[in-house]
């Protein structure tokens, strides 16, 4: 009998689709590249440094197979300085323009947890808005989406980016705790018109390593929700701490566990290495094949 089951390989006849009229077929896994316009993102090699490098590395991500590209200009990593809104919105809004003029069919995400940057990004080109607050950073985010009628990837968070490494101690199972977050944010989001949602656990966000890995081997409870997840764990320290190696040397781990999460039901890996995330994707695809 195979060690993971066709239990664990929902198959979801869901497409997201743009207020722009672009579409995102998550049947099949996918890969979301990730392109930080940050200059304090916690993989250095992810960091972009001018227009030329935004337009070069994201033609190589769309040509390695990304479905899309995720583009986030305040930096998450724990201990990382908040900036203000206009600030990340100087950062953000001219790459969307750009990207969206120069690959016109590409799919693009805008990863921000304000809503009012969110509404400019979209208003912009992008096609999908990846909040790492899951709503719980501005009371305005889940309206916002709904008015546009955008796609939204929901994620489970403690406190805000500062202060989350403190609030990793969980009274009860980890994974009950996410599936009542994501219950009651979903009647939030129903409410407020959202229809295409997507789950993301939030790796490493409000959790130790362990507690991530712990989700991880978990991660066909979610399953329960009904929804496609997004699986973020691209160098990691949850990669590279039980390696004792750095971010940088995290490519090979990074997708060790991107099988994983695969096995686990992941629709939408959000990588930084988009060819092997892809390879790794086609892999599984063939070892599982997934009914169309």
């Amino acid at each position: 009998m195979s060690a993971f089951p066709p239990t664990h390989l929902p198959c979801y006849p869901h497409t997201l689709r743009s207020p722009h009229g672009r579409l995102l077929d998550l049947r099949r896994p996918q890969v979301m590249g990730i392109l930080n316009l940050t200059p304090d993102s916690f993989f250095a090699g992810s960091r972009v440094a001018s227009e030329h490098d935004l337009l070069a590395r994201a033609e190589a991500m769309l040509a390695a197979g990304a479905a899309v590209l995720d583009l986030g200009a305040y930096s998450t990593r724990p201990g990382a300085d908040d900036i203000p809104e206009p600030e990340e919105a100087r950062r953000l809004l001219p790459a969307v323009e750009l990207l969206r003029k120069e690959f016109p069919d590409a799919f693009l995400s805008a990863d921000t947890f304000r809503a009012g940057v969110a509404e400019a990004a979209v208003q912009a080109g992008a096609d999908l808005v990846n909040d790492v607050g899951g709503g719980t950073l501005d009371a305005e985010m889940f309206a916002t989406v709904g008015r546009l009628r955008v796609p939204y990837v929901l994620m489970h968070l403690r406190g805000t980016p500062q202060t989350m490494a403190q609030l990793t101690h969980y009274d009860g199972d980890i994974v009950l705790e996410l599936l009542r977050y994501f219950r009651d944010r979903l009647v939030a989001l129903r409410a407020a018109g959202v229809v295409d949602v997507l789950l993301d656990p939030g790796f490493g966000f409000a959790k130790t390593p362990a507690q991530s890995h712990e989700l991880l081997r978990r991660l066909p409870e979610l399953q329960a929700v009904g929804l496609p997840v997004l699986a973020g764990l691209s160098r990691k320290r949850l990669v590279y701490g039980p390696l004792g190696l750095g971010p940088e040397a995290a490519l090979n781990g990074t997708t060790a566990l991107h099988m994983v999460a695969l096995q686990g039901g992941a629709r939408l890996l959000r990588a930084h290495d988009v060819a092997e995330a892809r390879q790794t994707v086609d892999l599984f695809a063939n070892t599982f094949p997934l009914a169309e």
